[in-house]
């Protein structure tokens, strides 16, 4: 119910199209209804040998019966003056024109409903990004990538498919159903009665089935992020699944889990297919009852139903069989689409990385010094395996440069990550001019920052747009001059367009020197007074590490700079070395200090021969 009440929050903002669709709809169904009541005075009247035109002739108004007398009058009419043929002519005309403009407003009606339509699944799939962008790093590491993408892609497609490809019979047949019940309760309520009462019995038979399909469709949807999971875990992982030779184990992953997909969609098709021909049946079990009872109430001559009355209320009931038949297959379809929506209200309501900021401070400029106090950080509530940082103290003053090494394991990321706040804090605080960064607004902190990464973060667009990245209206000059910094201008104007090259998906269609100095311009651009570099040469060759390593240092100039290495000989020009081990940072200093005593730093280096 949530996210059925959350896809009609979408549709609010459309509500003046919304309104207008309703009133085209009635006028649709009023003209249709029109078509339907003319049959059972037109028999009557045609039939009738002992055919009179009244007296007079009867006052026109706007109501049911005064409309049924004039038409009967002026029909009396025609038929006495030019004969029954003529007659028949005139009531086909006025059909014609009806259905004319009873098509009129139904396709007025389909016509305002397509921007509807579009502009939801346009809004959804824009909340669904944005809210990608500002889910915490924590979130996207603990999901799969595949399942995320089956959410903001299959999932999307499936309510805009489920849900809102049904819009018109969600607006139209309760509005027809409403329409036609009324008319035929002014002609016989007691078999409107009858109507009314077994109709919702067959809803709720209905209903009952449509709830399992909605169980079934979760679990088929879950089925399908695990085959994009391995989709893109496939493509990602293609060169290492050729070279162990492990094409026959993913295929049976692969395949064991289409089976299993497949069985549950076949179990969704069947109970969705089960929708049309199961209401067609008990609807016509509903016809067929009152087409007796009435036939018996006719035959008898009671409650002054006329027989053209009981052939028109026939009439106007058979036409309540396809919007039912329409509204209970949307139904259906309603019900698998919101099991997708579920899925996405997954992640839209997630806890933003940015939360209400409101009363927090801009970072208007970095001054002073970056200090760690007694930081902890563990990921889960469960502390006995999940501890990362522990205790960690330090200051780094402005114009710094701070190196930290260790093991694989030892919490360097997460230590930057902290400053960055792609994760929280757990125990002590982190001070910026001595004051805790949580009292700074987080796009603010980060527009301080500039990242340098182990693997380069590219984009599938052009070398421009790729540098130029959270920058706006930056120059060509401007990136002409970061590049020029970053030791890539040379390689980057032997491309075919130049700057304006694409260069392909994650930057492909460079090598992965030419990758990282185009995010050492990135951060050049940004000018960030404080860096942060995330072992960014240790994937290169020596030569690219050459040209890398100046463009670092042309980078860090001026800077408060925090580099993490493997590699030691790339920083051992650095003001301070903190080595860390275990989540604890165990020894600091400068290289040549370390290196005098019996240090773990010093094992470090033994190991590297440095």
């Amino acid at each position: 119910m949530e996210s059925l009440k959350f896809i009609l929050s979408l549709i609010s903002n459309y509500k003046f199209k919304g309104l207008l669709n309703i009133l085209f709809n009635g006028f649709a169904v009023l003209f249709s209804l029109v078509s339907l009541a003319m049959v059972g005075p037109f028999l009557g009247i045609l039939f009738d040998e002992s055919l009179a035109v009244p007296e007079a002739v009867p006052q026109f108004h706007f109501t049911v019966n005064s409309l049924i007398e004039y038409f009967k009058y002026n029909l009396s009419v025609v038929i006495l003056e030019n004969g029954k043929a003529k007659g028949l002519l005139f009531i086909c005309l006025l059909v014609a024109v009806v259905f004319f403009f009873k098509n009129v407003f139904r396709y007025a009606a389909l016509y305002v409903l397509v921007p509807i339509r579009n502009g939801v699944v346009k809004d959804l799939r824009e909340k669904v990004y944005d809210k990608i962008l500002k889910l915490p790093i924590s979130y996207l590491n603990e999901k799969r990538k595949g399942d995320i993408l089956t959410r903001i892609s299959v999932d999307v497609v499936e309510v805009e498919w489920g849900v809102l490809s049904v819009l018109e019979s969600m607006f139209k047949e309760p509005l027809t159903i409403f329409l036609y019940l009324a008319a035929l309760l002014y002609i016989s309520p007691l078999l409107t009665m009858i109507v009314l009462v077994v109709l919702p019995l067959t809803g709720v038979f209905i209903a009952t089935i449509a709830k399992s399909l909605k169980r079934t469709s979760l679990a088929a949807q879950s089925k399908q992020s695990n085959l994009i999971s391995i989709f893109e875990e496939t493509l990602g992982g293609l060169r290492i699944v050729k070279a162990f030779n492990a094409q026959n184990d993913l295929a049976g992953k692969f395949e064991k889990e289409n089976s299993d997909q497949t069985h549950l969609m076949n179990r969704v098709m069947h109970r969705k297919e089960l929708a049309s021909p199961l209401t067609e049946v008990l609807a016509i079990s509903v016809v067929v009852l009152v087409l007796y009872i009435g036939g018996k109430i006719v035959l008898k001559g009671e409650m002054n139903l006329t027989a053209e009355a009981f052939i028109t209320f026939m009439l106007i009931f058979s036409q309540i069989i396809n919007p039912a038949k329409a509204f209970t297959t949307a139904y259906y379809r309603i019900v698998k689409g919101i099991a997708s929506m579920d899925r996405i209200k997954e992640i839209l309501n997630e806890d933003d990385d940015v939360k209400d900021e409101s009363g927090k401070q801009e970072l208007s400029s970095f001054n002073d010094s970056i200090e760690y106090k007694n930081v902890g950080f563990h990921y889960d509530d469960d502390l006995t395996n999940s501890i990362v940082l522990k205790n960690v103290n330090g200051k780094i003053a402005k114009g710094q440069t701070i190196a930290l090494v260790g093991p694989s394991g030892a919490g360097k990321s997460t230590f930057v990550d902290l400053l960055a706040r792609f994760f929280e804090v757990k125990d002590g605080a982190i001070l910026i001019d001595g004051q805790d960064l949580r009292n700074f607004k987080i796009k603010s902190l980060r527009s301080k920052m500039g990242i340098v990464s182990q693997d380069p973060i590219l984009f599938n667009d052009t070398v421009f747009n790729n540098i130029a990245l959270g920058v706006e209206n930056a120059s060509r000059e401007s990136i002409i001059n970061a590049a020029k910094i970053a030791n890539a201008h040379l390689f980057i104007e032997k491309l075919d367009n130049g700057y304006d090259t694409f260069i392909g998906d994650r930057g492909n269609k460079l090598s992965g020197g030419e990758k990282q100095r185009l995010t050492i311009a990135r951060a050049v651009l940004k000018n960030p007074p404080i860096l942060i570099l995330d072992e960014a040469t240790s994937s290169l060759d020596a030569e690219s590490e050459k040209l890398v390593q100046e463009a670092l240092i042309k980078l860090m100039e001026n800077r408060t700079s925090i580099v993490i290495a493997h590699r030691l000989s790339t920083i051992q020009h650095a003001d301070e070395i903190w080595v860390m081990k275990d989540g604890e940072v165990v020894e600091r200093g400068k290289h040549e200090d370390l290196l005098a005593f019996d240090s773990f730093y010093k094992k470090l280096a033994t190991l590297q021969g440095f």
